[in-house]
Parts: C-alpha cells; sequence; structure tokens
C-alpha cells in the first residue's frame, strides 16, 4: 500500500519532528494542527504577557484559524474539506469554549458533517485553546 508524509507550504511548521500530513492508500491523517500562522509564532486570538503566558484568548478567532489551516494542508495534500470523514477535538476549556466551537463547526460543516469527538486537556505545546487531528479520503 502506498504511503508517504505531506507538508503543507501554506500551513504553520510543525513545532515537532512531524509531518503535516501522510498519505495512506486513499486516506490522509493530519497531524495535530493548531491555530499558528505560518512564517510566524503569532497565535490569532491569543494575547500573551512578557513570559509567554495567555493573557487573554478568542476561541472563535483560534477555530476559524484552524479551520483554515486543516483546509490548507487538505488541498496540498490533494484533498478537500467536504472529503473530512473524522476529526478530535481537543479544547482546554471545555466549559467556556464548547458552545463558541460547537456554533462554527455547524457553521463550516452545515451539510453532512464528518464523525467528532471532543476532548478537554489541560494543555497544548504552544499557548493555544484548541487543536484538531484530522482523517480525510482523497
Amino acid at each position: 500500500m502506498e504511503k508517504y508524509s505531506i507538508d503543507s507550504h501554506k500551513a504553520p511548521e510543525p513545532v515537532g519532528h512531524y509531518p503535516h500530513a501522510r498519505k495512506v492508500g486513499n486516506l490522509l491523517f493530519l497531524s495535530g494542527v493548531g491555530p499558528r500562522e505560518r512564517g510566524t509564532k503569532k497565535i490569532p486570538g491569543v494575547e500573551l504577557d512578557e513570559n509567554g503566558s495567555i493573557v487573554s484568548y478568542d476561541i472563535e478567532a483560534q477555530c476559524r484559524s484552524v479551520f483554515n489551516n486543516i483546509k490548507n494542508i487538505l488541498e496540498d495534500s490533494g484533498s478537500s474539506w467536504d472529503k473530512i470523514v473524522d476529526v478530535t477535538v481537543f479544547l482546554t476549556n471545555m466549559k467556556d469554549d464548547f458552545k463558541t466551537y460547537n456554533k462554527l463547526w455547524a457553521e463550516y460543516f452545515a451539510i453532512d458533517p464528518p464523525c467528532r469527538t471532543t476532548i478537554e486537556i489541560n494543555c497544548l505545546p504552544t499557548p493555544i485553546a484548541i487543536e484538531l487531528k484530522v482523517i480525510a479520503t482523497i
């Protein structure tokens, strides 16, 4: 079975040693995708103090940025948004952020949404509030 790694030239650089995606047969497995912007350490919707700690964040801005990064990786991999079949969502504040996230999910997946699992975790590797793990077809 054919398999190979894919790196997007539009999505933010990975924060570790891993590809943006791996194609296996007609399936595409994306590594965790956050809201950072390519070529910078800027995180849309996040305000940090001088120590790099989160002062405030806008979950809607982060969600929209994550969705855009995923779209870019999918397109650079020969897939598309409508070919997403399964998503694992990692939120650092389920109580405060789930309602907004869920509203945006319904906006971006208005018709025939993919399967989804949402998990609250206590932190992510960078000062972000959301990360998505995606499986799509090609």
